[in-house]
Parts: C-alpha cells; structure tokens; sequence
C-alpha cells in the first residue's frame, strides 16, 4: 500500500522538477560561474546536494508515513467528547461521530474523501505527495517543505551570482537567453510558493500552540523529519482545561 503511493504522476512531476533543479543548478549554473573542479564550485556543489537530499529523503518520509487512522473500535470517554480548544465549542455536545465512517472519531479528527477513512489531526489532502498531511507526517511534511525552499532559495541566489558574475552577453544568443530568463522566472516563482506555504504553516503551528506537539521538544532534532517519538497515539491533545 505504501509504494503503491509512489506510482502517481504528482509525486513523479515532483521527482523530476527536483532532478532538473539540480541539474541546471550544479552543471549549469555552478559549473559556469565557478566550475565545479575550483574550490568554491565545489563547495556549493556540496551543500546544495546535501539541501536536496535533505528534500528528497523528508519528501518520501511524508509520502510513506501513514499520517495516523482511528482505531477500530474507538470510544471516547467523557473527558475526550468536550471539543478542544482548537475546536468549535458551540457544536459539539456529544461525542463527535464521523456519519461517513459510522463512528467515533477523536479530536482534531476530520474524514478524508480522498483517503476513505478518519484521519488523525488531519491538515489536509496533499495531492503532491499522494497521502494526507496528519498525526504522523506532519512534522516530515514541515520539514520537506522547508529544506525545498532553502534549496530554491539557493539556488536562486547561485542563478543571479552567475549571471551578474559572468556578465552574460546574449547577442546572438537567443536560446541561451530564453534558457536562463526562463529558468530564472522559474526559480524566482519556486521560491516565492514555497516560502509563503513555509511562512504559512509556521504560522500555523505557532498559533495553534502546537510546536512541541508537532516538532518534539529537543531542538536539535526538529530538522530531521523520522524523529517522532515525542509523538503520542493522536487520541488525545493537551488543552487549557488540564491546566485548571
């Protein structure tokens, strides 16, 4: 079940927009600015391999993780039907019951359409990585995320130093020139979108309060998308109520 979420055309489309980044980053771009035999080209060289193996491991973690289901036969206890505080308190008198699923499901537990089931602390419905955004994959998708936009990021930052550097004369030379305005609009807009959903799921987490729920608790670990064993069974979160 878990390959067959490779096998679709998003997550290739992704395989190969990372490929052709890396490819006109490193043999085009550093190799022309500074050549990747000099000290410095290699060195870039070195650190955006590192950003984009960084990516593409936390990008198939988050593809393969499931993001955490209902256990069969939940019941939620008394403590357990009062919403949460991320919830509205307003309309839910009862335990909260999925009418799709036929039965309990625990808070911050939403039906996925896609995915037929109850997912645990579902965000949302990822289509580029096949899979919901949930309890167990969360923290691999944030991670993903952010690598891809330092990444770009990077690489953006390589485009204008080599075209400034080399002080490129396209007269004559139109293809070259679509190449690199092309290339140039293509990062400057990968760039762009990753870092507003970056910015936006930083957001996210910080108002929802839910940094160490989501990250874990030692900061070391927060970049490295399989350390989750601060993650509990998805069940149950932590409200102002266990405070009073």
């Amino acid at each position: 079940m878990k390959l067959e979420r490779i096998l679709s055309v998003p997550i290739f489309s992704v395989v190969f927009m990372v490929g052709f980044v890396y490819y006109v980053t490193v043999f085009i771009f550093i190799e022309d600015c500074s050549g990747l035999s000099a000290s410095e080209g290699s060195r870039h060289a070195m650190v955006f391999t590192l950003l984009a193996f960084l990516f593409v491991f936390s990008f198939f973690v988050c593809v393969l993780t499931d993001p955490g289901g209902v256990p069969p036969g939940f019941v939620p206890d008394v403590e357990h039907s009062l919403p949460s505080d991320q919830e509205d308190k307003t309309s839910h008198v009862n335990p909260r019951q999925c009418d799709k699923c036929s039965a309990y499901k625990p808070p911050r537990a939403h039906h996925c359409r896609v995915c037929r089931r109850c997912v645990l602390r579902m965000d949302h419905h990822c289509v580029w990585i096949n899979n919901c955004v949930g309890h167990r994959n969360y923290k691999a998708f944030v991670v993903s995320v952010f690598y891809a936009t330092i990444a770009t990021t990077y690489s953006w930052i390589l485009f204008l130093n080599c075209v400034l550097q080399k002080d490129q004369d396209f007269s004559g030379r139109m293809p070259l020139k679509i190449f690199y305005i092309a290339c140039g609009v293509m990062f400057l807009g990968l760039t762009s979108t990753l870092g507003t959903l970056l910015a936006w799921h930083i957001y996210l987490i910080s108002h929802n309060k839910t940094t160490i729920e989501v990250l874990g608790p030692n900061m070391l670990k927060w970049l490295w998308p399989t350390a989750v064993s601060h993650i509990k069974d998805g069940l149950s979160f932590p409200t102002a109520r266990d405070n009073l």
